[in-house]
Order: C-alpha cells, then structure tokens, then sequence
C-alpha cells in the first residue's frame, strides 16, 4: 500500500538521520481519528503490502450439537486464510482499501489428525464423502475514511487494556440458502449461523504507523447449520466450530505441515492470494457444494462435492 510504503521510507530516513534505530520516535496512530482508525484497520487485517498477502492460520475443534444428544466431537481444524489488501480510490470518499483472500479448512480426525476423505456420520450410521471448506474467494468490501452514508469510520469495538488491544465483532448471518428452493419466503429454511472474531494485540505493534503491519491473534467461533456434504437432511442441529490463531510473520511457509502438504497437493491456488483486480462473488461451504454437485451431475464424474 503506497501509506505504508511512504510511512516504512520516511521510518528508515529517520532512523538514519540520527544513527539508531530505536531512537526513532513511535508514529502512533490514534484510533479516535478516522484516517488513523482506517489505518489501524488495515493493519489488523492486511500484509506488509499488496504485493506480500498475509496469511492466517488457527486451528481448534469441531462439535455438533443435536436437541437431546450429548454435544460430539465431530472433528479436528486446521484453518488459513491468504490475503492481499489493495489500494483503492473514490472521487469522494478518497483513499482506502479493500480485502480479497481465499481460504481452506480442514476436518481432521479427532484421534489420528489425519486428513479426513470419508467419514461415518454417527446421527446417521451412513459413510459420506468430506468435502474441505475451500472458498475461493472471500472478498470484503470496500472500506474508506468516511462511509458511504458520509460518517466517519470507527473501531466502535475496540478496547485498550494496558499494553494490548482488543477488537470483538460478531456477523449474524441470515439469508436465502443457496441450496433451497424459490420459496422460502414462505416455508423458511433460511440460512441462519453466526461467526464470532476476536483479535487481540499489542498496542504499541498495532498503533506504531513506523512498523509495516501488525501480527494479532485471533479467535473465531462459527455456529452453522450442519455442512450439506453431512447429508443431514432435515434432522435438527448444529455445528459448532471453535478455533483460535493468529497472522504468520512468516507467511505460508509458517503453516503446520498438514495444511501445506494438503494445499500443495490437492488445492495448489490456495497457496497464493486472489489477483489485485479480483471482483468474483463470494463463495461459501454451500455455493460452493452446489457448484461441485452440479458439475458432478452434468458430467456424470464420481469425483464429488469433495474434490476441486
């Protein structure tokens, strides 16, 4: 990003000016200022610049809860996202910035951490195929010192608490299932679930403009119907997914083992963030699960919703 880029060169004149490096005074930006609150934002979600994606990584455990039956664990998670966040420009709002990543999760076998391929569903007694989330991409929008309804951008969540900084944000999501029919106006079966995030990090890494980026951590909570590849039907329930992470200084490489091996081998596009220009909808579990089951119908393949 060219802010970050001007504030890292400015950084490095400074520090040459007089000679060391840590006497250089800390550029800290102030949450209260709209521009320094878009800058702090982009911080806490972006890499070092367009040109070097961040990535994410968490990894936590997978539940499914059913009316009467003891909560189960389903499976182990293994979970990243690669990013890249571009500059973009409005004749009115001004400069800003704009999110575009993909992302895998893998379910995991609770005992063994193995990859799981098939996997015995134990409401159902019946062996179904997995299909891994990977959603490619998962975009956000654009984000600008002053909103389309002309307020000033706020990090209204955020909390400071001696040396760290904490930002909670719930997403309550309800919206036609991409998976049902025309009518659900009328009969529901809306798709209802809830992700939770909180990032955590040090106040003077995230508030520090001189410094190219900042590494939170982060917790994620997911509440969702049960994945259509579970072949639930209309059984009630949910699953429950919690896992906790952070952005990897050392960026794809820094990923566990099991994640690299099965993204170079089976999802190699995920090694790699979307392109700057990337202006694709956003896909999910169930578009993308439609996608692989129609293409599997129409050309008749066994492969499934569980291969790319």
């Amino acid at each position: 990003m060219k802010l970050v880029n001007a504030l890292m060169v400015a950084g490095a004149a400074w520090a040459g000016a007089f000679g060391l490096a840590n006497s250089v005074s800390a550029q800290m930006l102030d949450p209260s200022d709209p521009q320094d609150a878009l800058e702090i934002s982009k911080r806490l979600q972006c890499g070092v610049s367009e040109d070097e994606p961040a990535v994410y990584h968490w990894s936590g455990n997978i539940y499914g809860r059913s009316p009467g039956v003891r909560d189960q664990l389903l499976f182990k998670g293994e979970g990243m996202n690669i990013r890249r966040c571009v500059e973009i420009t409005d004749p009115e709002r001004g400069t800003g910035w704009r999110l575009i990543s993909r992302e895998i999760m893998l379910m995991l076998d609770p005992e063994t951490g193995e990859v799981l391929d098939s996997w015995e569903n134990p409401y159902t007694g019946e062996m179904v195929e997995v299909m891994q989330i990977h959603n490619d991409p998962v975009n956000g929008r654009p984000n600008f010192a002053t909103g389309a309804d002309g307020a000033p951008f706020t990090l209204s969540s955020m909390r400071v608490a001696g040396p760290y900084v904490f930002m909670p944000f719930e997403v309550p999501l309800f919206y036609p299932n991409p998976l049902a029919g025309e009518y659900q106006q009328y009969v529901g079966n809306m798709y209802h679930a809830m992700e939770i995030f909180d990032f955590a990090a040090l106040k003077d890494e995230l508030f520090d403009a001189s410094l190219p980026t900042a590494y939170p951590m982060i917790s994620w909570v997911r509440l969702s119907p049960w994945a259509p590849w579970m072949e639930m039907g209309g059984r009630p329930g949910q699953m429950v997914f919690n896992a906790m992470g952070r952005k990897l200084p050392g960026g794809f490489e820094e990923l566990p083992d099991v994640l690299k091996n099965e993204i170079r081998e089976n999802y190699p596009i995920y090694e790699q963030a979307p392109h700057k220009d990337d202006m694709r909808p956003n896909e999910t579990t169930w578009t993308k699960f439609k996608m692989l089951t129609d293409e599997a119908r129409r050309t008749g393949s066994d492969g499934g919703p569980g291969t790319d």
